[in-house]
């Protein structure tokens, strides 16, 4: 699946009504344990905040996304969510991979915070190379 990577500020989510479809589909879906607050709620307080989401892209669709937070050095990503019909095969892996990539570029250090994170999810950052940072209270990817 040939997934690629896009961020969604508030400006971008103000102009696509095709983003704000998407983004709100994606969180709609999402175990209602994994959000703070209902959905649009959420989008709306994160892209206030000055935070961005980053999706991964395909057929014209925004079918996963994660919540970013840039504080010019690292980005603190959480909130992973994927649409239903599309989990389970690869894409928030994908997207991972990509903001991996991305921090590379942009000299970012990449944490996920420990935080509302279940065993799974540990099990998943750790097979990506993420390590426990207790420092930074969260699995960190650094790039050198």
């Amino acid at each position: 699946m040939p997934v690629t990577l896009q961020m969604i500020d508030h400006a971008r989510w103000q102009s696509d009504e095709q983003v704000r479809i998407d983004l709100s589909r994606i969180y709609h879906e999402a175990p209602v344990e994994r959000l703070p607050a209902a959905p649009d709620d959420f989008i709306q307080a994160s892209l206030a905040a000055g935070h961005r989401f980053c999706s991964a892209f395909f057929n014209d669709r925004h079918i996963g996304a994660l919540l970013c937070e840039d504080d010019g050095e690292c980005w603190r990503i959480s909130h992973c969510c994927v649409r239903q019909t599309t989990r389970r095969r690869g894409v928030g892996t994908r997207l991972m991979a990509l903001m991996s990539l991305e921090a590379t570029a942009t000299q970012r250090v990449l944490i996920v915070p420990c935080q509302g994170l279940t065993v799974a999810d540990e099990l998943l950052v750790s097979r990506l190379g993420y390590r426990r940072d207790p420092v930074r209270d969260g699995f960190v990817l650094a790039h050198d």
